[in-house]
């Protein structure tokens, strides 16, 4: 330029001079939309490649670049997704491995998943898939292995499944569909108990929004895997746009620092409160896959390292479970799950609301997330809602 820029130009340049001093030891927030590129063919490679970290934010950024690069470790991974909530990641996983053909969705192939899911990804299951023209079974979670067909593509379990804690044999599909894309949905055992990719799983997804954060502050999901198809993912995402922000990508990145502090707390406080619920009087039963009453408790112990936080425990009967869930004070109702502090709710009428009585979810059961408190803090105030219940 000719002349200096006025006033107001170099407020939007202004000229900061380097500062004495060393790297920072935690990754700075990358709050910026779009990157500045070299003026060189690097441009043109930096825009055609995988998700580039300083490109352009939905894309992704420096922020989710490390938080992926954490995550992959996690699970063992090659590669790792980060988009913008757990139903992102799932949406990611699965449109990314399902097309339409000739012969209907996957070239005449099919999906085939376990009924007892999430209810957002019962939604994306039995509703849009087909709606897209692919093929979609749902079948017992206990009989899916068995349930494997020669047409079978795809197939989707979640395990523990939500809310009745209910396992899948995961080498059993693995073996009884050799050639399917297995996909796993890990975010209540999270990679601390269970790392799918071991057990034969190809692509994982999660609710970074729960464990991994841990923190309740945060809304993102993650899909890990073999690089080729995390590719895929991303190409998916890419159209779709769940960006995770660089400010979220960092409290997460913050959070997975004391992960595995707070999950062996979380295991031994969840086993704790299952112990404590299944031998109460009120309590008809208590589904916690450490418990050694579950049915698949010989498979926890096969395919899980621990056992988690999440329980499920059933009452005399509707009425009974809201007056439990009116009780308490230490365990606050929500629906979400994996953060510091205990929740509890009643899952046939919030959890699964869209789907309501075709849910199938028993109308006096209640979920509990077993936060990071003194356990014997939670014990009393559930003994004290307990004591609501006639018996």
């Amino acid at each position: 330029m000719d002349s200096a820029p006025s006033s107001m130009t170099r407020l939007l340049h202004p000229d900061v001079a380097p500062q004495p001093g060393g790297t920072p030891l935690t990754t700075p927030i990358y709050q910026t939309s779009t990157y500045e590129l070299p003026r060189t063919a690097e441009a043109a490679r930096i825009a055609a490649s995988v998700a580039p970290g300083a490109f352009y934010t939905r894309y992704g950024s420096p922020n989710a670049r490390e938080a992926e690069a954490m995550l992959a470790d996690l699970d063992g991974a090659e590669a790792a997704l980060l988009v913008g909530s757990g139903m992102a990641a799932i949406s990611a996983a699965l449109l990314s491995t399902v097309a339409g053909g000739p012969g209907g969705g996957l070239g005449g192939g099919e999906v085939l998943a376990q009924r007892s899911h999430y209810t957002a990804s019962l939604t994306l299951l039995q509703e849009m898939l087909p709606g897209f023209g692919v093929p979609v079974r749902l079948v017992a979670q206990e009989d899916l292995a068995a349930e494997v067909r020669p047409e079978t593509r795809v197939v989707y379990v979640e395990t523990p499944s939500n809310p009745t804690m209910t396992l899948t044999d995961l080498r059993a599909v693995r073996a009884a569909a050799p050639d399917a894309i297995l996909i796993a949905d890990n975010t209540f055992a999270t990679p601390y108990n269970t790392r799918p990719l071991e057990l034969g799983v190809d692509l994982v997804v999660q609710s970074a929004t729960k464990y991994l954060n841990g923190h309740s502050d945060v809304t993102a999901g993650v899909v890990t895997g073999s690089a080729a198809l995390v590719a895929k993912a991303w190409e998916t995402a890419r159209v779709l746009g769940p960006v995770c922000h660089p400010f979220e990508a960092w409290l997460l990145a913050r959070g997975l620092k004391t992960f595995p502090l707070r999950m062996a707390r979380h295991n031994a406080n969840g086993l704790a409160v299952a112990e404590f619920l299944a031998g109460h009087p009120a309590v008809r039963a208590v589904h916690h896959p450490g418990l050694p009453s579950h049915p698949q408790h010989d498979l926890a112990v096969r395919q899980m390292r621990g056992y988690g936080a999440m329980l499920a425990f059933t009452v005399a009967d509707a009425d009974a479970a809201a007056r439990v869930m009116r009780s308490t004070r230490l365990c606050r109702n929500a629906v979400s799950l994996g953060g510091s502090e205990s929740l509890i709710t009643h899952p046939a009428s919030l959890v699964f609301a869209h789907q309501g009585a075709a849910s199938g979810v028993d109308p006096a059961m209640l979920r509990l997330s077993v936060g990071l408190e003194e356990v014997e803090d939670i014990v009393a105030d559930l003994a004290e809602a307990l004591s609501t219940v006639d018996r």
